[in-house]
């Protein structure tokens, strides 16, 4: 049997006839649509975007540039003071005691000790950075190296960080401060020691629970067998995954130890010769009615350093969590040419067409890298069509084309893909959910994945069934549980009740394949449905998906790299490599009198107990090179 209406067969031998992917494109439309130039630069500049370096990124944000060139001229100011200050900040005169602004050798006037305050403000930076750079640089410390071990190891380390900086935010942060001024001496840097450690629990949690999520990448595995230290593994692949949300969090608890400093400052907790604002600013206020300017200028210069710190991380937040435009894909709201004509729309007889479609995504040039070249393919109602391809080749791309969950980034640069005489493509997501879980099923590669472990199974498919169908929640799980008997579960109820976790891989795929058969679909797009199991269940699994097909008159677009699943199931083969289409035909045709050097090169892989191999075998050192 050959595909009906299929140019890529021939007539008289009904083999299939090699036909490149151009020629197919111009035999159809005469051209492959393209996408506007707006969406191609827009694709090239997130792109280009996504490889610019970060200080490069803050350069183009103009936030980033005012607030850091702001810090930059207040605290360099503040560092020359000694240079640049006319007076030392505790050098008083009772000459120019409140001495109003535009005095003679006091720009901005003298406070009610006859002490200069521009001399004062300058060196009150200095105590603002010391500040700061001390209460963060100790909450970095004690909260990151806290984060790392109580995020990366056993369940006693983390469950003692844990309680340990749950006791630390018990305690009222600016109270101890001021209770603890015997010891500190009312040295500020003493204080801010202190504060640093009660700012800790803020960093440590965000550094645990950005470790907890990592430690069990593959990466991190690799780097345990690989015999690295625990330590290595710390500072090397996690810590520096990790590094945004850490310098996020840096400017922000900069700003706090300024405005904390400044605020006991203020209350007189502390010593009284330590040029500092919060000190300034009370000296004003006792002053407001006799020189309403002198608290002014402390509380000016305050408010630049802790909302410039403030924007500051705002800004280095978009650029390192990536806040940023979405880029524009043309299967998302923006219709391409129709590349069927109404003739042809009219005389189809097909359920699923798709023609000359092409999947791109941006490259680190600018560019756009197509993965899938001009696919053409159809499906028939009640057809099975093996969808065949080692990985890489674009097969679950243009499954994920035809249900429209592309990632964000990828861009449908031309093409149509037809359900039953609809066009898809440039359908948004509103106007796919009709179609989705209904008309059109999916069965997922992963079965354990794909089930939220924090939910039980029934729960999850009653969801899915009444999404569906629309009927009430006591008929779903009637539904529900006559499609777990009929999918080969000995015990439908105890699956209904168990989560994810406490059921097989096997039975966790024909969960799956109940909730996709529910709605009774015109179209199942399985993808790789037996990859995760096991020989025997695999048999199972197949004979399932065969006996739901023949009994709903299903077609089905089965995605796989087995050839003994398409020679079991499959009325006909699509063999895809490098995002092409290279062979069509039906299985009988293809496995007998295969065409394409491709083809013939994957069936030639098939382990049977019949064939011996007799090439030579590598020489050892050459495949060193290789």
């Amino acid at each position: 049997m050959t595909l009906p209406n299929d140019p890529s067969t021939s007539p008289e031998s009904g083999l299939p006839v090699k036909t490149s992917t151009s020629e197919a494109a111009t035999a159809t439309t005469g051209t492959v649509s393209r996408p506007s130039t707006e969406l191609l630069q827009t694709v090239r500049a997130e792109a280009r975007s996504a490889r610019t370096p970060v200080w490069k990124k803050l350069l183009k944000d103009p936030q980033a540039v005012i607030t850091i060139s702001l810090l930059v001229i207040v605290f360099g100011l503040g560092a020359l003071a000694s240079v640049i200050a006319p007076y030392g900040p505790n050098e008083a005169s009772l000459q120019v005691v409140n001495a109003p602004v535009g005095t003679p050798g006091h720009i901005l006037g003298a406070d009610e000790s006859g002490r200069d305050i521009l001399s004062r403000l300058l060196y009150s930076t200095q105590t603002a950075a010391i500040a700061g750079l001390i209460g963060a640089g100790v909450a970095l410390i004690v909260g990151v190296i806290a984060g790392l071990v109580g995020g990366y190891f056993g369940r006693v380390t983390q469950a003692t960080t844990e309680w340990v900086f749950s006791l630390i935010m018990t305690f009222p942060g600016l109270l101890l401060l001021i209770i603890l001024m015997p010891v500190t001496g009312g040295d500020y840097r003493a204080t801010m020691l202190i504060f640093g450690v009660l700012l800790a629990p803020g960093i440590y949690r965000i550094v645990r629970n950005l470790v907890l999520g990592v430690k069990n990448e593959l990466y991190v595995d690799a780097a345990r067998v690989a015999g690295l230290s625990n330590l290595r593994i710390l500072g090397r692949h996690v810590l520096f995954v990790v590094r945004g949300p850490i310098i996020i969090a840096t400017a922000f608890m900069v700003g706090s130890a300024i405005a904390v400093q400044s605020g006991l400052a203020f209350l007189g907790v502390g010593s009284l010769e330590v040029p500092s604002f919060g000190a300034m600013i009370a000296s004003g206020f006792r002053n407001l009615y006799i020189a309403p300017t002198q608290f002014l200028w402390p509380s000016v210069m305050l408010g630049i350093i802790t909302a410039s710190l403030v924007l500051l991380g705002n800004s280095l937040r978009d650029t390192l969590e990536g806040s940023k435009p979405k880029p524009v894909k043309v299967g998302a709201g923006q219709r391409v040419e129709a590349t069927f004509s109404a003739d042809e729309t009219a005389a189809s007889t097909h359920l699923l067409e798709i023609r000359d479609l092409v999947v791109a995504y941006p490259d680190s040039y600018g560019g756009l890298n197509e993965v899938v070249k001009g696919v053409s393919l159809e499906i028939a109602k009640g057809q099975v069509l093996g969808l065949v391809g080692e990985s890489g080749s674009g097969k679950s791309q243009t499954a994920f084309a035809t249900l429209g969950v592309l990632p964000n980034e990828a861009v449908i640069v031309g093409g149509s893909i037809r359900f039953d005489g609809q066009e898809l493509l440039g359908l948004s997501d509103s106007e796919m959910r009709p179609l989705r879980g209904k008309a059109i099923a999916y069965i997922p590669q992963e079965p354990m994945s794909n089930l939220d472990p924090s939910f039980r199974v029934g729960d999850q498919l009653v969801q899915g069934v009444r999404a569906a169908l629309s009927v009430s929640k006591k008929d779903a799980k009637e539904r529900v549980l006559a499609l777990l008997e009929r999918c080969g579960i000995a015990d439908p109820v105890r699956t209904f009740d168990s989560y994810p976790h406490q059921i097989s891989g096997g039975m966790a795929q024909r969960v799956l394949i109940a909730v996709a058969v529910a709605s009774r679909p015109r179209l199942l797009i399985a993808d790789e449905p037996t990859t995760a199991l096991d020989v025997t269940v695999q048999a199972e699994i197949l004979d399932l998906i065969r006996d739901l097909q023949s009994e709903l008159d299903m077609a089905v677009l089965l995605v796989t790299h087995n050839f003994g699943v398409v020679a079991d199931i499959c009325d006909s083969i699509a063999v895809m490599q490098s995002g092409r289409i290279v062979e069509r035909g039906d299985v009988n045709t293809i496995f007998d009198a295969p065409q394409d050097d491709y083809t013939k090169m994957l069936l030639g892989a098939i382990l049977d107990e019949e064939t011996v191999r007799l090439d030579a075998p590598v020489s050892p050192g050459k495949d060193a090179d290789a």
